[in-house]
């Protein structure tokens, strides 16, 4: 019953840790246990959408909105998925400029938004294709002119949980990386997108893994087709 449910093996074998685990599987009357354990864990990760925790409510009909399982984004640092080669807009370029710019089809012109840096390269905002297209702003106007508040930034070393949670509070797409010895330094740009491509290895294992323990429905019939005696004759 406890393996069926995604149980941890222990557990589920009412078997005790390690190290009364290790003398206990010297027992070779174990092994028959533990092996039927080990199929049915397996056969309950590739055919249930639920943990132990939640498969009684989903059962019932009661909505289940989240799993007791580890964050996959809190496991993910944001210097590892963050885009390095950032198209920035220098404060004092005029809007005509840029938007001349933008309009040429240039290969980092298609961006949403554009981080903006002052003479000496410190970060000072970040502004979007909206303020730069804002038709009652002056085209002679400064970059940094139509900046509405200073940038929230993330910290390189921070998790993709705590990037997309920044995001959420500041109502912001995309947040500049900085170095918390350097905060005004820009070294990256991530993105909403950026969030959401890093969910693709997890995704990409998790076929594999389905694809590796999936069974034929008509699996156990063979085996019992095999088992069955053969009569006289046939």
């Amino acid at each position: 019953m406890g393996p069926a449910e995604k149980v941890p093996l222990n557990a589920a074998g009412g078997l005790p840790v390690a190290p009364s685990l290790a003398q206990a599987l010297q027992g070779v009357r174990l092994l028959p246990l533990l092996g039927g354990c080990s199929t049915a864990y397996l056969i309950s990760i590739a055919g249930m959408r639920h943990s132990i925790m939640t498969e009684r409510l989903a059962r019932r009909g009661a909505p289940i909105r989240t799993e007791y399982s580890v964050d996959y984004l809190s496991q993910r640092l944001v210097r590892d998925h963050a885009v390095r080669d950032v198209a920035v807009l220098a404060g004092d370029r005029t809007l005509a400029d840029a938007r001349e710019w933008i309009s040429s089809g240039a290969p980092q012109a298609a961006h949403h938004g554009y981080p903006v840096v002052n003479a000496t390269g410190d970060l000072i905002g970040v502004v979007t294709l909206r303020d730069i297209a804002d038709p009652h702003a002056d085209p002679a106007a400064p970059v940094a002119g139509v900046i509405k508040r200073p940038p929230a930034v993330i910290f390189e070393g921070s998790t993709l949980r705590e990037a997309a949670d920044h995001m959420v509070e500041e109502r912001v797409g995309r947040l500049p990386v900085v170095r918390p010895d350097a905060p005004t330094r820009l070294v990256g740009m991530i993105s909403r997108s950026d969030l959401l491509d890093a969910h693709r290895p997890r995704l990409a294992a998790r076929d594999r893994a389905v694809r590796s323990i999936t069974l034929r429905p008509t699996a156990w019939l063979d085996i019992e087709r095999r088992r069955a005696p053969r009569e006289p004759g046939a």
